[in-house]
């Protein structure tokens, strides 16, 4: 497992790629996210660290969605997990008592769907266990690495959605074949760690950043703290000005800078995701990413 100081610190190495915005001096600061309701007509929520942490929901967090809901709030889930279609991650929202709706979920792996570009041959996808990719967009074939390794030498191109089944040896073997012969590569969770039960779990951006060092190969994203996923995030939220909506979420260069490059307001909760246990007070000061708010839990 990868501590906070080293999730942190790879991700300030990789502000040069990340998008520039503005922050205000200071934050605001609030138990919950009720504090800020006075503030904002919508909410654009994070998963990992502020509705669960991994298979548990945070707890009071589908209490409060349903306050929000019930005074008018605007809900929408932005969510870089990649690992399922969009209906298996309703399907774990629903399970863990939350009741957004098809319509509330943007997730990464839509966006980067919505975006493949056309290639000549077989897309090698990177894949949870279980993913039968049956919502892969229409006019692309796009088949299972790990049940194909041939693929390795055969795609045409490689999908990155999920770490679950991932080593730094299978990502050292995909590295050696993209030097082979160089193809594209798209990854669907820009993230570099996940906050789970036991710790920080790596995710597919931490792997592809170090397949492009060792490659040279440049590897769009899609998700947070990309553009394509806040403009997927607000075309469900029509005639709402940016300011009074917020991005929620855990981390700061995902979600604060994400959110802030959009033009949104931002939350960081503190005590359920990159941050549990620690102060994100250095880390705000050494990067200048500094959220509007600063809230305890959801």
């Amino acid at each position: 497992m990868i501590t906070t100081e080293a999730a942190f610190a790879r991700y300030e190495r990789l502000r040069p790629i990340l998008p520039q915005a503005s922050f205000p001096e200071t934050s605001r600061t609030g138990r919950t996210l009720e504090d800020t309701m006075g503030d904002y007509d919508a909410y654009i929520l994070d998963a990992f660290g502020v509705l669960n942490r991994g298979e548990a929901p945070i707890p009071g967090a589908v209490e409060r969605i349903a306050q929000l809901r019930a005074a008018g709030k605007r809900l929408i889930v932005l969510t870089n997990a990649a690992s399922y279609t969009r209906s298996g991650v309703l399907a774990k929202y629903h399970r863990l008592g939350f009741d957004f709706t098809l319509d509330e979920v943007v997730s990464s792996r839509d966006v980067a769907f919505a975006h493949l570009p056309e290639v000549q041959g077989v897309w090698a996808a990177i894949t949870a266990d279980g993913d039968d990719l049956s919502d892969a967009p229409a006019g692309h074939y796009i088949a299972d690495l790990h049940t194909q390794p041939e693929l390795l030498i055969s795609a045409a191109a490689f999908l990155f959605l999920s770490t679950a089944r991932w080593s730094d040896e299978e990502n050292a073997r995909l590295g050696r074949a993209l030097q082979f012969q160089m193809r594209p590569v798209i990854v669907a969770n820009p993230d570099l760690v996940a906050p789970r039960e036991d710790g920080l779990s790596l995710e597919p951006g931490w792997y592809a950043q170090e397949l492009a060092a060792s490659t040279g190969a440049t590897m769009p994203m899609f998700g947070k703290p990309f553009g394509n996923a806040f403009d997927e995030a607000l075309r469900r939220l029509p005639g709402l000005a940016p300011h009074r909506i917020a991005m929620v979420g855990d981390t700061l260069h995902t979600d604060v800078l994400g959110g802030a490059a959009a033009g949104l307001g931002t939350i960081l909760i503190q005590e359920h995701g990159l941050f549990r246990g620690l102060s994100p007070a250095p880390f705000i000061e050494a990067s200048g990413l500094q959220p509007d708010w600063l809230v305890q839990s959801t």
